[in-house]
């Protein structure tokens, strides 16, 4: 449910980016035009208005790590990195682990080839930034599953 939730998230967030229309009537759009009842609607709604609303702190906290201007992403990467780093400023519910891995998927289902290593990388370094005592926790017992 929340797969899917983040796959017409990221749906209405690229038409966001590229019609420039209101998120609400986005939204609403999607609601009309699909089948939400396998789809958990309260996150779809969060990740879309968390989203919007936090646009520019979410590209500020997002641009240091990339190799490029935000401008020069691909529009699919944009929107998953975006909704990558809202999940994991946000949702600490969620562990990073499966935010990376959504983005991924996300990636791999609606972006250019190879799009999918470079979201693993950034959202990865952002995990670093934004959640450094669960990454090190994780990597820390990785470490010690290999004794």
């Amino acid at each position: 449910m929340r797969r899917k939730a983040r796959e017409l998230a990221l749906q209405a967030l690229y038409q966001w980016q590229m019609a420039g229309a209101s998120i609400v009537d986005i939204e609403a759009q999607f609601r009309a035009r699909n089948d939400m009842t396998r789809v958990d609607g309260g996150f779809f709604h969060e990740l879309l208005s968390g989203v919007a609303h936090q646009v520019s702190d979410l590209d500020n906290t997002i641009s240091p790590l990339l190799d490029r201007s935000f401008d020069q992403l691909d529009p699919v990467e944009r929107a998953a990195l975006r909704l990558g780093c809202y999940e994991m400023m946000k949702r600490t519910d969620v562990p990073y682990r499966v935010v990376i891995n959504e983005g991924i998927e996300l990636a791999k289902k609606y972006g250019a080839q190879d799009s999918h290593k470079y979201i693993n990388g950034i959202l990865d370094k952002l995990a670093e930034t934004l959640r450094p005592v669960e990454v090190k926790e994780y990597r820390s017992n990785r470490r010690g599953s290999r004794k």
